[in-house]
C-alpha cells in the first residue's frame, strides 16, 4: 500500500506482489492561504485521509489487512512539523509553498554566502525551505519553538504516528536547506548559521528501510493489520521519479505537472548551475543517485486558479470546457503572456516577491485567451529551466509528462511546441507518486529485487511532436516572456518592502 501525502490531498494506492495498481482513491484536506505568504495545512488532516483511504482501499478490494506486507510513503517537501514530548504537532505545518521567512533567508544567505551554502546543500537558500522556516518560528513563536523536540516532514510525521518511530530519509532531508550532500548528514556549518540544535532533527535513513512497524493503537486507526513493516518511503519530487520509471541516468528526463510543477532527470551526482543556481538537486530515494530539478511554484496551481476565476464552481466539466475553448485561440502571438508567479517563485528566479501578470490583454481577449496564456506561461517558464540543464549539457530531447495536467492533450501539445521537444503522456499520470512509494515499499520489505522494476509498470500512451514553425514563433514568444519578467521583477521587489 502506499499514500502520496500532496498538497491537496492523499493519493492512496493498492498493489499487487507484482506492482499493479488495483485500486486508488484520493482524499482532499484543506490548505490556509494568508497574507504575507502564510500556507499552512494541518498534520491531523493528513493522517485522518491516511486512515480513511486505508480503509476504503481494504475495502473497496475485500484485501485483508493481513495481506498486506508493506507500506510506504511519498510526501510533499521542504515543510515544518514541529512536535512536542508527547510526539503531537504543537502547530499547525508551515508548507513548502510558505515564503514568510525571507528576512531569516536573507541573514542566512549573509552568513554563509549563497554560492557556498549551494555547493554544501545542491540548493539555494530560500524561504521556501525548512531551515528558514524554523528560524521565523524561533522569532516570532518562541513559547511554540520552546516546546518543541524535533522537527520533521509530511510523511515523517505519518511514519511516526504509524509506528512511533520519528526519522526522515536522504531525498526528504535534502529538501530542507539544512542537509549536506557530500557529507549525507546533517549540515553543522548551516546549523550553526541558523542557531539550531542538531538535536532538533530527526535521524536519517535509507528510503527503503523497514523503520518500524505498524502499532495497536495505529492499526485499530486505519484498519491495517498490527506488525505491518511500514518502508520510509521519499519526498514527493523523488518519488515521482520513480514512478515515472526514471531510475538511471540513461532514463531521460520527465516534467510533473501537478500543483507545483518541475523539470528532472536522474543522475549519478549532483549537477550545479553555478553561478546562476537556477536548478536544485534532490536526494534520489535510489541509492547513489540524485534527481537534479527545476521546480516552479506554480504549475497546474496556475490552471486551477484561472479555473476558479473563469468558471462557476458548480459548472460541470469547467475544467476540461476551459481547457478545449483554449485549444482553439491563440495568446503569446497575439501579445498577451501570463506570468505564472501566483506564489512567488523558485526556478528559475528564486524570487519570493514574484507575483502573477497577464500582460498585454486587450478588449477582444476572453476567457478562452487568458486559459491559453496560463497554459502558455507555464510552459514558458519550464523552457525557460530546460535551457539552464541544456546550457550544463544535459540533453533533453524528450520529456515524459506525469501529473493531472498530464491528461490534457491541448497542454502537452502547447509543452511540445513550446521546448522544441517529443513530450510523451506516461499511463500513470496522477498516481505517478504513490506508484514510487509502492515500488519503494516494495524493494524495502524484498518484494523487487531493486527499482528496476519501475519500468515496467508504466507505459507511454501519447505523444505529442513540436511543430516546427509554431515552435519557431514560441520562441520569439519565450524571450518576450523572460523580458516582461525582467521589466516587472524591480516593481514585484519594491511592492514587497
Amino acid at each position: 500500500m502506499a499514500h502520496d501525502l500532496g498538497t491537496t490531498g492523499n493519493k492512496a494506492t493498492l498493489h499487487s506482489s507484482d506492482g499493479r495498481t488495483l485500486a486508488s482513491v484520493t482524499w482532499s484536506y484543506d490548505t490556509t492561504y494568508r497574507q504575507g505568504g502564510v500556507v499552512e495545512q494541518d498534520p491531523e488532516d493528513w493522517w485522518d485521509s491516511v486512515c480513511g483511504a486505508t480503509r476504503e482501499l481494504l475495502d473497496r478490494t475485500g484485501a485483508a489487512a493481513a495481506a498486506i506486507e508493506g507500506i510506504a510513503f511519498s510526501g510533499q517537501m521542504m515543510g515544518v512539523v514541529l512536535v512536542g514530548d508527547d510526539g503531537k504537532p504543537i502547530r499547525p505545518s508551515i508548507i513548502w509553498a510558505d515564503t514568510r521567512s525571507r528576512a531569516q533567508c536573507e541573514r542566512l544567505n549573509e552568513a554563509v554566502g549563497a554560492e557556498h551554502a549551494y555547493a554544501i546543500l545542491g540548493h539555494r537558500l530560500n524561504p521556501t525551505y525548512s531551515l528558514s522556516k524554523l528560524m521565523w518560528v524561533r522569532e516570532q513563536e518562541p513559547e511554540t519553538f520552546g516546546a518543541a523536540t524535533k522537527m520533521c516532514l509530511a510523511k515523517d510525521y505519518i511514519v511516526h504516528r504509524l509506528t512511533g518511530v520519528l526519522a526522515t530519509d536522504p531525498s526528504d532531508a535534502s529538501s530542507t536547506n539544512a542537509y549536506d550532500q557530500g557529507a549525507r548528514t546533517w549540515s553543522a556549518e548551516l546549523l550553526a548559521a541558523a542557531g539550531l540544535p542538531r538535536e532538533l532533527f530527526p535521524d536519517i535513513v535509507p528510503s527503503t528501510a523497514v523503520v518500524g512497524r505498524v502499532s495497536s493503537d495505529a492499526a485499530a486507526a486505519t484498519g491495517l493489520r498490527a506488525g505491518t513493516p511500514v518502508v520510509m518511503g521519499g519526498g514527493d519530487g523523488p518519488m515521482a521519479a520513480v514512478g515515472a520509471g526514471v531510475v538511471e541516468d540513461s532514463d531521460g528526463a520527465y516534467a510533473y505537472l501537478g500543483s507545483s510543477s518541475w523539470i528532472s532527470f536522474a543522475a549519478a551526482k549532483p549537477v550545479h548551475d553555478l553561478p546562476a543556481m537556477r536548478t536544485m538537486t534532490f536526494n534520489h530515494v535510489v541509492p547513489e543517485r540524485y534527481v537534479p530539478t527545476a521546480t516552479m511554484q506554480a504549475g497546474g496551481g496556475s490552471l486551477h486558479w484561472v479555473t476558479d476565476l473563469l468558471a462557476s464552481q458548480d459548472e460541470p466539466g469547467r475544467f476540461e470546457q476551459l481547457i478545449r475553448s483554449a485549444s482553439d485561440v491563440d495568446a503569446a502571438t497575439e501579445g498577451l503572456f501570463f506570468l505564472p508567479y501566483l506564489l512567488g517563485e523558485r526556478s528559475p528566479y528564486w524570487n519570493p516577491a514574484a507575483r502573477a501578470a497577464f500582460v498585454g490583454i486587450g478588449r477582444h481577449h476572453g476567457k478562452d485567451h487568458l486559459t491559453r496564456a496560463v497554459l502558455e506561461g507555464v510552459a514558458f517558464n519550464l523552457a525557460t529551466c530546460i535551457g539552464a540543464f541544456r546550457e550544463h549539457g544535459q540533453s533533453i530531447d524528450r520529456v515524459d509528462a506525469i501529473g493531472g495536467g498530464a491528461a490534457s492533450a491541448t497542454w502537452l501539445q502547447i509543452l511540445a511546441d513550446v521546448w522544441g521537444c517529443t513530450v510523451r503522456r506516461r499511463s500513470v499520470v496522477e498516481e505517478a507518486n504513490s506508484l514510487g512509494a509502492a515500488i519503494t515499499a516494495g524493494v524495502g520489505v524484498g518484494m523487487f529485487a531493486d527499482f528496476s522494476i519501475a519500468r515496467q509498470l508504466s507505459e507511454v500512451v501519447g505523444v505529442f511532436e513540436p511543430d516546427s514553425d509554431r515552435h519557431a514563433g514560441y520562441q520569439a514568444s519565450h524571450r518576450r516572456f523572460v523580458d516582461a519578467y525582467a521589466r516587472l521583477e524591480p516593481w514585484f521587489d519594491q511592492a514587497a518592502t
